[in-house]
């Protein structure tokens, strides 16, 4: 059963690593260091990927939301908010697990050995709450409230919070263009500082930028109870034994909390379930 779950897990990082590189497979970019702008950047991708990076072909649907929010003029803040409930109807926080290129560097970055890996602790489920915040304050609030003549908001989570910008984008732009070397200032060191305690923390801790800081995994979460794709428990095959609980790194009990809001899909719990009582519905 060890050996199916590790298979399992296997198949998804390939899934992840095939998807990561389709949506930013924009070599060129990365040759000449310079964002691709043709008719594929209207489109957003379901995952957290940065539009800054020089090989992303698609557009992050939360960097679009904060700059057209300011005003529903614009038909692409009706797309962009349209495609978030699309998504976020049919696969909830599945994206989070199997698509979003953020959260497969921080799969890898939890392989790393060390010393004493953290699973819970005593405010993690309080903490957990940040990301609706996040998502209330950075990408809805300030970007509706501040805005220029032409009714468009600035992306203060990008600008100011977003770690995944920082090393997609930030820091590939930065060694590739010597001519903004001039502009980088204190910002740029702040979002250095919060990317390298990011990656830090994802060592300790499983997906820490996953539980407590995205705002699009927040977005997600709300459709994860009713999304058409989530888990169904039988709960006249389960038998109790507590294997799913013991193996679902977002520290959930699969059994009581199928569908669950902070529940990436992984599907670790299936493959661990020696009685096949957790099924896609």
């Amino acid at each position: 059963m060890d050996k199916k779950r590790k298979a399992g897990e296997r198949r998804r990082h390939k899934i992840q690593a095939l998807w990561a590189l389709l949506t930013n497979s924009y070599l060129t970019g990365f040759i000449h260091g310079k964002i691709y702008r043709g008719n594929l950047k209207k489109l957003c991708v379901p995952g957290l990927n940065c539009y800054s990076c020089p090989g992303a072909l698609g557009s992050c649907p939360i960097g679009a939301m904060q700059a057209v929010i300011g005003s529903w003029n614009f038909k692409f803040a009706f797309y962009v908010a349209g495609f978030l409930v699309f998504i976020g109807a049919m696969a909830g926080r599945f994206v989070c697990g199997w698509l979003c290129p953020f959260g497969f560097i921080q799969d890898l970055l939890h392989k790393i050995p060390f010393p004493k890996k953290t699973g819970t602790f005593k405010s993690d489920r309080m903490l957990r709450k940040l990301k609706y915040v996040i998502l209330l304050l950075f990408v809805i609030l300030l970007p509706l409230c501040l805005t220029d003549v032409l009714g468009q908001g600035a992306p203060y989570f990008c600008k100011l919070i977003c770690p995944a910008g920082t090393l997609e984008g930030g820091i590939p732009l930065a060694l590739l263009n010597q001519s903004m070397h001039s502009a980088l200032g204190w910002l740029y060191m702040w979002k250095n500082v919060l990317l390298l305690l990011t990656i830090l923390l994802a060592v300790m801790i499983y997906r820490p930028f996953c539980k407590y800081i995205c705002p699009l995994g927040a977005v997600y979460s709300i459709f994860n109870p009713i999304a058409v794709f989530r888990y169904r428990v039988d709960q006249e095959k389960c038998t109790g034994c507590g294997a799913c609980r013991k193996v679902c790194e977002m520290q959930l009990d699969p059994v009581r909390e199928a569908n669950h809001p902070e529940c990436i899909h992984c599907g670790q719990c299936k493959k661990v379930c020696r009685q096949n009582a957790i099924r896609n519905r």
